[in-house]
């Protein structure tokens, strides 16, 4: 009843974009920072777009996201520290100036559940299955808690814990494995979750079961040439498998 294979035993979700509606925060957030630098540092170069967004940004730890975007603009920050303001000129403190805006939209904007996806994770619950959040968010304890999902879920890795772990971001496996192994499941009986381009290679990268692409901004091909064993354009899509 889940649209998955019988040997699935947990299940490890990415939060925004999956299980939440803030990766169009997340995406406003990363534009407002690189379009404010762009204009300010590189006013030739063309805007931050929602294709550099899925390319380059979406699923990766901050200081990842800013590397690969402004690698493909051939352009070189130094690396700075964590404790830069953002106002810095380093890739630190526009990772610290995304985060910053991104707070502040939530506020506004508050924490938005997919409907179709409570569904599925209350029927993944109910089949007994384990359940985990993997997320390169450093909000994520905050997120959960105010989407009322957190009491469904079993197993956390976010920003937090992989920065504390060392642990390498998506596309890497880390944070998946580190999530299965929590739950205690291999990844031959684990299924992944994920929008992003990144977390799906992670998941096929890890040797996880089954990778299922959820496609809300119409990349449906670009998930299957990374790597997903199915892609749907919500969880809720599954339940009727």
């Amino acid at each position: 009843m889940l649209g998955l294979p019988e040997s699935i035993r947990g299940c490890l979700f990415d939060m925004d974009g999956v299980l939440t509606r803030t990766a169009t925060v997340h995406q406003a957030a990363w534009k407002r920072t690189f379009d404010d630098f762009l204009a300010a540092a590189h006013p030739a170069q063309r805007p931050f777009d929602q294709r550099d967004y899925a390319r380059y940004v979406d699923g990766k730890p901050r200081t990842d996201g800013v590397r690969d975007f402004l690698a493909s603009r051939g352009i070189r920050l130094p690396e700075g520290s964590p404790d830069d303001p953002p106002d810095a000129q380093t890739v630190h403190g526009l990772s610290r100036r995304k985060n910053e805006v991104f707070l502040r939209e939530l506020a506004v904007r508050g924490v938005e559940v997919y409907p179709g996806s409570a569904r599925y994770l209350r029927a993944v619950k109910a089949a007994g299955l384990v359940t985990g959040v993997v997320t390169a968010s450093t909000n994520a304890v905050e997120v959960l808690a105010a989407s009322g999902l957190a009491e469904m879920i079993d197993v956390r890795v976010d920003g937090i814990v992989a920065a504390g772990r060392g642990l390498r971001g998506k596309p890497a496996p880390d944070t998946f494995l580190a999530a299965a192994e929590a739950a205690g499941v291999p990844p031959v009986e684990a299924a992944v979750f994920e929008d992003a381009l990144a977390g799906v290679a992670a998941g096929r990268a890890g040797g996880f079961s089954y990778v299922v692409g959820v496609d809300r901004v119409g990349q449906a091909s670009d998930l299957r040439a990374y790597g997903a064993d199915v892609v749907v354009p919500d969880l809720e899509v599954l339940l009727k498998c």
